[in-house]
C-alpha cells in the first residue's frame, strides 16, 4: 500500500515541494490498485523533468496498491524519476490541528452536489497550509522550470477570476497567512451546489482583500498592492481559455496554438472539457507535440493513444 504522507519518509520539504492530488477515487474504500492516466502521467513527469530540485508528490485521496510485479508503464515512467513520490492522504488525519478541522467533522462538505470537485479544492488549500511550495492540476504539461519563481503566486484565467489550478504559497511568513485565509474563506462562504465558488472563488476573494481591489487586471499590473501575492497574468498559465480547449487537441490550430503559448510557463488542457478527446500517438496537435518534448517517457508509454 501507499505510505502516508504525513507518516512515510522522505517527507516533503517545505516550500520545495510541487503536489498534485488524485481524488476521484474517495468513494472507493475498496483499497484498489494505482492507476493513472497518460495525461496524468505526462503531468507529472514534466514537473519532474523541468524541477529535478523539488520533490513532486503525487497524492491520492484513498488507499492505493502499488502491485509489485504488475505491468504498469505508465507508473514505472515517472517513478524513472528520483524526485518523484507516491502517497496516500486521509482526509480527517489531514485536516488535524488546521482551522477547518472542526468544520470538516461537521459533514457539510460531504453534502456538496460536486463532492469530488469540492474535496479537490479543500485539499489544495490544506496540503500548501502544511507544506507550502506549489500545488498543480493533473492536465497541465509544464515547458520550464517553476524552481526559480518566488513562492506566493496564482495566475488569473478570466477578467473575474483568479484560478486555483496552479497555486503557490511560502510555507511560513505571509504564504501561511494566505493558505488560513484561504481555508476560512472556504468554510465560511461554502456552497455545496456550486462548481466554482470554493475553488476559484475562494482564491479570487482572498486575493481582492490582500490586494484591496476588486479588479484582476489592477492586480496584475500593480504587483506592490498585493503586498508579496503574485497574480501572473493569463497568458503564463491559462493563456488558451477553456472554451477554446479544443486548439490544443486539433491538428489545424497546432501551429498557432504552439507561437501562442511558447512563452508560458505551462499549459493547461482543461480535462474537465477535454478528457473524452483522444490524441493519436504521433499526430500533430500542440498537446501531443508538447508531450513528445515536456514528458517524452509517459508519452512513449502510453501506447496507441495519448
Amino acid at each position: 500500500p501507499l505510505g502516508d504522507v504525513l507518516l512515510t519518509q522522505p517527507q516533503p520539504i517545505p516550500g520545495r515541494s510541487i503536489f498534485f492530488l488524485e481524488t476521484n477515487c474517495i468513494w472507493n474504500t475498496r483499497r484498489s490498485q494505482l492507476e493513472l492516466t497518460a495525461r496524468q502521467a505526462c503531468a507529472i513527469e514534466s514537473a519532474a523533468k523541468h524541477n529535478p530540485n523539488f520533490q513532486v508528490f503525487v497524492l491520492f485521496a484513498s488507499p492505493r496498491y502499488l502491485v509489485k510485479d504488475s505491468k504498469q508503464p505508465l507508473i514505472e515512467a515517472i517513478l524513472s524519476y528520483p524526485n518523484v513520490q507516491l502517497r496516500r492522504l486521509h482526509l480527517m488525519r489531514y485536516a488535524a490541528g488546521t482551522p477547518i478541522e472542526a468544520w470538516l467533522r461537521d459533514g457539510q462538505l460531504f453534502k456538496s452536489d460536486y463532492p469530488i470537485v469540492h474535496i479537490s479544492d479543500l485539499l489544495r488549500l490544506l496540503t500548501l497550509y502544511r507544506f507550502g511550495g506549489i500545488y498543480l492540476d493533473l492536465d497541465v504539461v509544464l515547458l520550464r522550470s517553476l524552481e526559480q519563481v518566488p513562492l506566493n503566486y496564482a495566475g488569473a484565467e478570466s477578467d473575474t477570476h483568479v484560478a486555483n489550478g496552479v497555486l503557490s504559497l511560502a510555507p511560513t511568513g505571509f504564504g501561511h497567512q494566505f493558505a488560513t485565509s484561504c481555508l476560512r474563506e472556504f468554510e465560511q462562504h461554502f456552497d455545496g451546489g456550486d462548481w466554482g465558488n470554493n475553488g476559484p472563488g475562494v482564491v479570487t476573494r482572498v486575493a481582492k482583500k490582500i490586494c484591496g481591489t476588486q479588479s484582476i487586471e489592477l492586480m496584475q499590473q500593480d504587483p506592490k498592492r498585493c503586498l508579496g501575492f503574485k497574480v501572473f497574468n493569463r497568458s503564463t498559465f491559462y493563456e488558451v481559455r477553456w472554451v477554446d480547449w479544443r486548439h490544443f487537441f486539433e491538428p489545424e490550430y497546432m501551429e498557432r496554438t504552439m507561437e501562442r503559448t511558447k512563452d508560458s510557463l505551462l499549459i493547461h488542457v482543461w480535462n474537465k472539457h477535454s478528457h473524452q478527446q483522444p490524441i493519436k500517438v504521433g499526430s500533430r496537435t500542440a498537446y501531443g507535440k508538447y508531450a513528445e518534448q515536456h514528458c517524452p517517457r509517459a508519452y512513449a508509454a502510453a501506447g496507441e493513444y495519448f
